[in-house]
């Protein structure tokens, strides 16, 4: 675990940007990581780097060569990153853009009278895009209850409500409200026992950051991921296709390759920092394991990382010296419960009598940066069943420690008592 390596933890925490300190702010506790995670500062310096480049890709010269040369590496990255031998990476706007671009191309691609399949736990990103383009495209949408105890959607689940009809399916990774993670492969192995042919296109931005990515594992067509969640920066997000649904008829220009996805001149510096995180995990799998190999390398950080944010969670959770945890504190409620397996990095929690909106800005004022989340159109879907018309989230990530969990506790007491 990354804790028990001497010095390994300061050696994270040096490699990201604004750690310890807000620059609008000052010192403060980064417990805001769901809502975007740190930036490396390899990030911040290759961001730099390419934003002075005034060359495009595709000319005949060096520097047009350089940069195709750039995006090729960082595709084949993150190939090795999210373990995706197949397919292809591509850049766009957003993840959520691109995840509308993908749901989008294969509902109008799928026959009429066909079903859409997708359940109440995901992020609007995805659920937004599977009602809206199954309507414009003819097709019935079938929604799959999360349950509300735990914040999960299960393959059961999905596989009593799967039908051969269904053509498209939406699968979110992780919430970013309850903070637990799906079982992926399981859910798309009950579509496809149904369904061998559906379109299957998952939501992986809130997941991307708290273990390691297996697509190949998945049986999926298509992933999304937003790079600043992900230790990287704003202004892009990251999507992979099969070649199923590289093949499809889609949006592009005339004439254009037929596999092409992107549309105009993307940002060689945006694959570029993909780079950089790929090459950030595997210098983590080499701090924790003995592999040469990149792949090992890099699953063995994502187990690390796994490790290390529920060791984290757990003493937030259960406490840690001296302070009680949060399921000791009798004015506080976690949503999911505190015995969930599930959880990746996050725990949002109700303190009773205090408005969530006041917990934040009292946290924020002791310098701990947490978020509120509402009942509105990006989690309401979590929240109304539940009968709460907020919460507060805390979301952590492997580069924070168990003494800033243990400030969070104290000033969350401090309120309930």
């Amino acid at each position: 675990m990354l804790h028990t390596i001497p010095g390994l933890i300061d050696a994270v925490r040096a490699r990201f940007a604004h750690v310890e300190s807000c620059p609008f702010q000052g010192p403060r506790i980064f417990f805001e990581n769901a809502g975007g995670a740190l930036t490396l500062n390899s990030v911040v310096e290759t961001s730099a780097k390419f934003a002075a480049i005034p060359d495009n890709q595709g000319r005949d010269n060096v520097a047009s060569h350089a940069l195709v040369d750039t995006i090729n590496t960082a595709k084949a990255d993150l190939a090795v990153f999210m373990n995706a031998p197949s397919g292809q990476f591509f850049v766009g706007e957003s993840g959520t853009e691109l995840l509308f671009r993908m749901i989008r191309t294969a509902c109008v691609n799928a026959p009429k009278g066909g079903k859409v399949i997708g359940s109440s736990i995901e992020h609007p990103a995805s659920r937004s895009a599977a009602r809206r383009w199954a309507d414009i495209a003819g097709l019935d949408y079938v929604n799959v209850q999360h349950d509300n105890d735990t914040g999960l959607v299960t393959a059961e689940a999905f596989r009593a409500a799967m039908t051969p009809d269904v053509c498209v399916a939406t699968i979110v990774h992780a919430s970013p409200v309850t903070g637990m993670g799906m079982d992926v492969a399981a859910i798309a192995r009950a579509i496809r026992e149904v369904s061998p042919e559906c379109f299957i296109i998952v939501d992986g931005i809130q997941h991307a950051a708290h273990g390691q990515l297996d697509i190949n594992s998945y049986d999926v067509d298509g992933y999304a991921i937003s790079p600043y969640k992900v230790f990287s920066r704003h202004g892009y997000g990251v999507a992979w296709i099969s070649d199923r649904l590289t093949a499809l008829p889609h949006d592009q220009l005339i004439d254009a390759p037929s596999e092409g996805w992107e549309f105009g001149t993307r940002d060689t510096g945006a694959y570029a920092t993909m780079s950089d995180v790929v090459a950030y995990f595997e210098w983590l799998g080499d701090q924790v394991s003995d592999h040469t190999d990149r792949r090992a390398r890099i699953e063995a950080a994502g187990g690390a990382i796994h490790a290390y944010e529920s060791h984290l969670t757990d003493a937030m959770i259960n406490g840690t010296g001296n302070l009680p945890g949060l399921r000791d504190m009798e004015h506080v409620s976690i949503l999911g419960g505190a015995n969930n397996p599930a959880r990746e990095g996050l725990v949002s929690i109700v303190v009773r009598d205090i408005p969530s909106a006041d917990v934040v800005a009292r946290l924020n004022d002791q310098g701990i940066r947490t978020h509120i989340r509402k009942a509105d159109h990006y989690s309401g879907n979590v929240l109304t069943p539940l009968g709460l018309n907020d919460c507060i989230r805390i979301s952590l990530c492997h580069y924070n420690t168990e003494q800033e969990v243990a400030q969070l506790l104290a000033a969350v007491h401090e309120m309930t008592a």
